[in-house]
């Protein structure tokens, strides 16, 4: 699939970069954070535009995400329902919710970029959780354009790279998610062994 996609992008150029990535933000797994340091090395080597292609990446992964978010939100209580037995129960369900509401905006911004594999979930649990549409556009535009941009100037600054590139930010993202993850549960570990004493 990974082929086939940067075959779409060099055939088809920016209408197929905002497709993907449209796509790849309601939740399919695709590998936009290698499109977008491809599109990077094309715009290095003339093929494409620069601003054109961060508009339409941004613009593709804002309207996913807000495709998300809608379905969290309006998606009725048997889609709710459906998802809360996904994430293990309903009582899992409220406890995302209350982190959602607890991160707000930040939490919103940090899944665009820096968190990215999180993205299309906190995408969900705030539409569930009833987050302010206006606020989470505001931080998902934000963060969105700001990881556009970075991927597609790392790839336009590596180009002859593109793929050590790719697994190098593809580790650290990981790596990030997993270090969070730790701080965490160690978080409650400690508040736990705090209270019970």
């Amino acid at each position: 699939m990974r082929e086939q996609l940067l075959v779409a992008l060099s055939q088809y150029g920016s209408p197929a970069l905002f497709a993907v990535v449209a796509v790849a933000a309601v939740g399919v797994p695709l590998p936009v954070t290698l499109l977008l340091i491809v599109t990077g090395s094309l715009v290095s080597q003339g093929v494409m535009s620069f601003w054109l292609s961060i508009a339409l990446a941004g613009a593709g992964s804002v309207i996913g995400d807000q495709i998300g978010y809608a379905i969290g939100r309006y998606g009725g209580s048997a889609l709710i329902e459906r998802f809360s037995r996904f994430l293990g129960g309903a009582g899992k369900l409220h406890a995302a919710e209350a982190k959602a509401r607890h991160w707000g905006g930040p939490g919103v911004f940090l899944t665009r970029w820096l968190l990215s594999p999180l993205g299309p979930a906190v995408n969900l649990v705030s539409g569930t959780a009833g987050y302010s549409w206006a606020r989470f556009v505001f931080w998902d535009v934000l963060g969105e354009f700001l990881g556009v941009t970075i991927y597609i100037c790392l790839g336009r600054s590596f180009s002859d790279r593109v793929i050590e590139l790719n697994a190098l930010l593809g580790d650290l993202s990981w790596t990030l998610l997993a270090a969070a993850v730790a701080v965490v549960l160690g978080w409650q570990l400690f508040s736990y062994l705090r209270t019970g004493r």
